[in-house]
């Protein structure tokens, strides 16, 4: 897989479904930091999914030396607005021992420039209202708050499921 260098120590690199054993016990960790809830299943089959299928998006691996400590997955959509290609960063997650240390910023940085020559126009995330200390790590990176809009979600069922919308927990 390619790999760019962010930092004598650390490494971003593109992972591919023979990283999905490696990559779940992060994504396990990210969903239990941000209270997300999700089953085992769940997360293997939605992270397996975008490994396999690079139209719907990408997920980089962190590796401070050969020792993984985070990921950032970005998944791809077009907007009218933007004129063309943009992502969300999906999930952005640096273990807890290497947090403070600026790599999230590199990685936010060197995305950012990823994303440029992969033709994507925008690049667009969501953070905890009340997470200060992330809030200002991206404003770092050149995110910037659009304060007139706000994110809204709307859960669909599972084709053949139902017609009415999912409920998380139900």
């Amino acid at each position: 897989m390619p790999e760019m260098t962010l930092h004598p120590e650390i490494m971003l690199e593109l992972a591919g479904p023979a990283q999905l054993e490696e990559l779940l016990p992060l994504v396990a960790a990210y969903h239990a930091f941000e209270e997300v809830e999700t089953s085992a299943e769940q997360r293997r089959s939605s992270v397996g999914k975008l490994l396999q299928d690079k139209r719907l998006g990408e997920i980089w691996l962190v590796r401070n030396v050969d020792i993984l400590v985070g990921y950032i997955a970005v998944c791809y959509s077009y907007s009218i607005e933007f004129g063309g290609r943009d992502a969300f960063v999906d999930e952005f997650y640096i273990a807890a021992a290497e947090r403070g240390r600026g790599i999230g910023g590199r990685v936010l940085k060197e995305i950012a420039v990823l994303l440029q020559a992969r033709g994507i126009v925008a690049v667009h995330l969501e953070v905890d209202g009340q997470n200060e200390r992330a809030r200002a790590a991206y404003a770092r990176a050149g995110f910037s708050s659009r304060d007139k809009y706000h994110l809204m979600s709307l859960e669909l069922a599972a084709e053949g499921d139902s017609l009415y919308p999912a409920r998380r927990g139900s």
